[in-house]
């Protein structure tokens, strides 16, 4: 099968001769192929960190939030459960208490979250009963339970003693000197079992009681910091928000897991832009040392140039042959760059371990994400989308030299010859 004469020819400058030229043409290959593999690296990584993220705050927090609009205390929460059980699409409508406190053991204070559990466990939206490392489940009475994270950080571990100061020993001492001032003691559980999650925050930062205990801590009496609700479809959060809205008392506000979480993610949609946006540079310095290259064979080439077209060459054909060139890089480099990208996805995760092993350089910590691996999640489309648009970009830089190779004239090209 014979190749087109453009392409043929396109072929035949792109045989490396041991010039400068040449040298330039390899690093517009390697621009594009690093380029390429970087973006889809990057992007699909990016992608897979933000699904992992939106399924674990659908799987581990409430999917809609109740609570007073101001944001103070919620009493009587027991009739607001029963309405919001009442409606359709909630499967389950449970009270919580969540909120900072401090913790002293063995004279040293760190800080954490309390959050409140069912004494049994039953957690329908997170069961850290099946999550225990050490020790049990147990919350009735003076019982917390810890993360793997806190118990090493702190060195404490179960059936050690640790003491809580919440809101109620804070305002405590904000009116100590008032007159029949009642003063909160601090309380003193004891680690019953330590659980490990695939979360990092829950492991570091939370401190599990019970409801009750989690009133005591806080001084709220009955009351609690709002109802966590779960629903059949979390992508329809949006629109059983606004039934709730629409028939629960104006001091009450439903809120939905989007809404919590809405500057986290766009801070990721951010993040992927600039990064998109940093990484599209390199296919731009690929770009045009692909254009100075194709400028420095035009003149090269001029009595080539001049001779094609006094044989009958038209204009097109001789803006085809370098076009043809940029095509040939970019597909040539898209597809190198593709493969690369896929590979290295494909074996990020052992690579991070080589990284961290021989060189000691962390690779997408997890105390700084929450995951215990890199996720990704590979888009054929994205893939398809970068790789064509390298590809344009190669055409788009040889576009110029093409023009004026094709509008030099054959007579001054072969003026001397």
């Amino acid at each position: 099968m014979e190749l087109p004469v453009e392409l043929f020819l396109a072929l035949r400058y792109l045989r490396p001769r041991r010039t400068f030229v040449s040298v330039i043409t390899v690093l517009s290959f390697l621009g594009v192929t690093v380029g390429v593999g970087a973006l889809i690296v990057v992007l699909s990584v990016m992608a897979g960190f933000q699904q992992r993220l939106t399924e674990k705050i659908i799987g581990f927090n409430a999917h809609i939030t109740v609570g007073m609009a101001d944001g103070s205390v919620l009493y009587g929460y027991e009739k607001v459960v029963d309405l919001i059980k009442s409606q359709p699409d909630v499967l389950v409508a449970s009270p919580f208490i969540r909120g900072p406190v401090l913790v002293e053991f063995h004279g040293s204070m760190t800080p954490a979250v309390i959050k409140s559990e069912p004494v049994d466990g039953d957690d329908p939206f997170m069961p850290f009963k099946n999550y225990v490392k050490m020790g049990d489940w147990e919350l009735r009475g003076d019982s917390v339970i810890v993360g793997t994270e806190w118990s090493k950080r702190s060195g404490a571990f179960p059936g050690d003693k640790i003491t809580i100061y919440g809101a109620a020993q804070i305002q405590s001492f904000l009116h100590r000197n008032d007159k029949n001032a009642v003063i909160a003691l601090p309380d003193e559980p004891i680690i019953q079992g330590v659980v490990e999650t695939d979360r990092f925050d829950y492991n570091i930062n939370y401190l599990l009681v019970s409801l009750e205990t989690a009133q005591q801590i806080w001084g709220m009496d009955d009351g609690v910091h709002g109802i966590a609700v779960r629903i059949k479809d979390p992508d329809q959060a949006e629109a059983v928000k606004e039934r709730l809205n629409k028939f629960l008392p104006p001091e009450l506000n439903a809120r939905t897991w989007m809404d919590d979480n809405r500057d986290l993610f766009n801070q990721i949609g951010v993040e992927r832009v600039v990064m998109a946006c940093i990484l599209c540079l390199i296919l731009m310095v690929a770009a045009f040392g692909l254009c100075s290259t194709l400028i420095t064979t035009t003149i090269q080439k001029s009595r080539e140039i001049g001779l094609m077209k006094a044989l009958g060459a038209n204009d097109a054909q001789v803006c085809g042959v370098f076009l043809s060139h940029g095509v040939v890089v970019g597909a040539v480099g898209s597809i190198c760059g593709t493969i690369c990208g896929l590979v290295l996805l494909h074996f990020r995760n052992p690579f991070r371990e080589f990284l961290m092993q021989t060189f000691h350089i962390e690779v997408f910590p997890s105390s700084v994400y929450g995951l215990p691996d890199i996720p990704a999640v590979i888009n054929p489309a994205t893939v398809a989308i970068i790789a064509f648009s390298a590809v344009g970009i190669c055409v788009l830089a040889a576009l110029l030299p093409a023009l004026n190779a094709a509008r030099l004239a054959p007579a001054r090209a072969l003026r001397y010859e």
